[in-house]
């Protein structure tokens, strides 16, 4: 009797990831994520039951790695001013990085492409798009405690306009340049 294969299921959903943000999900194919993820189709489907399944871990895993990431910068030290610029700044660098092409953010491209026709990936991306609103919301309130943002603004509504701007920045990243870019963020700076 044949043993089956081991594998690492992170890498797994990583590399299955890589496959989604590069072309998106209805363009992804199985053929796609088997190359992407070296398992055979059965194996692949054996252990996530379905494409939709795996998108949906792969969503999962984005918003531990990389939305954990923005909250970290925005939870670092410095002014509210700094960690919020760091933030966008952390957009500006990797739309405006050397690669093949401009992948954006897999929850905005989610949002884009699957919000209204897939209830999960729309809760999905919703989780994703309010944590870092709320990490934003108190970065704004620290600020404002500070005396570093106008303390009568309402926290959440600049917080929701920063991450408006935040992912517009990744939209306009496909084909903006830097200086485009970072010109945004200025002007997100000075309207907080």
């Amino acid at each position: 009797m044949a043993r089956p294969k081991k594998f690492d299921p992170e890498h797994v959903v990583d590399a299955a990831m890589a496959a989604f943000w590069a072309k998106g999900y209805a363009a992804t194919s199985a053929e796609d994520l088997v190359e992407r993820t070296g398992l055979g189709r059965g194996s692949l489907y054996h252990a996530f039951t379905s494409k939709r399944a795996l998108f949906q871990e792969t969503l999962r895993r984005y918003d531990t790695h990389w939305t954990a990431r923005r909250v970290e910068i925005l939870e670092g030290p410095g002014s509210a001013p700094e960690r919020i610029r760091a933030l966008l700044m952390s957009v500006v660098e990797e739309e405006t990085a050397e690669r093949p092409a401009h992948r954006g953010c897999l929850a905005v491209n989610a949002a884009i492409e699957l919000a209204g026709r897939d209830p999960d990936a729309t809760d999905q991306v919703r989780r994703v798009f309010q944590r870092v609103e709320d990490a934003l919301c108190a970065a704004i309130q620290r600020g404002q405690r500070d005396g570093e943002i106008a303390a009568d603004r309402d926290a959440r509504a600049l917080a929701q306009f920063t991450l408006n701007s935040m992912y517009g920045l990744r939209v306009l990243g496909k084909t903006a340049d830097r200086r485009t870019l970072t010109g945004i963020v200025d002007s997100v700076l000075r309207a907080l």
